[in-house]
């Protein structure tokens, strides 16, 4: 599997630190933060393939309402949902809302592995998807001056 850059939301510490660190012995570029804010603000500053939200975090924005700050921010990360609360209503509406999964905490590394390559192959055949539309784009008007940006 290419490497890939995930985030992780969690506000609880140890979890949190312990998948991070984790994650990254498995070559898997990771950052942590413990709040829906810090993930929107992270988001606006680097790009992620994958993140794994916790779906009940203290303050003012739960994992739904980050999800749907996350979706406009980067459409194309694929979100999983985690849940401690086994509150599979909410889970749903998760991913009525875009995300691509959501798992029941505790959450086994392995099975957690497995959702995260499944959502980073996801993500890799959509951007595979818009740059051959984009190329394809481009052979359409042979020529033509492209704007530079």
């Amino acid at each position: 599997m290419d490497q890939f850059r995930a985030l992780i939301v969690d506000d609880e510490a140890d979890f949190l630190d312990t998948l991070v660190a984790r994650l990254n012995k498995r070559n898997i570029d990771t950052v942590g933060v413990k709040s829906g804010e810090e993930a929107i603000e992270i988001m606006k500053k680097k790009l992620f393939d994958v993140v794994v939200m916790d779906i009940k975090m203290p303050g003012g924005i739960d994992g739904i309402e980050a999800l749907r700050e996350v979706k406009k921010i980067q459409p194309l990360s694929e979100v999983l949902l985690l849940t401690g609360h086994g509150s599979v209503e909410t889970s749903i509406e998760g991913m009525k809302l875009g995300a691509f999964d959501y798992l029941l905490k505790p959450v086994k590394l392995e099975d957690l592995l497995i959702k995260m390559a499944e959502a980073f192959e996801k993500k890799n055949t959509h951007d595979q998807k818009i740059r051959a539309a984009r190329i394809k784009e481009l052979m359409r008007f042979p020529g033509r001056v492209l704007d530079e940006k």
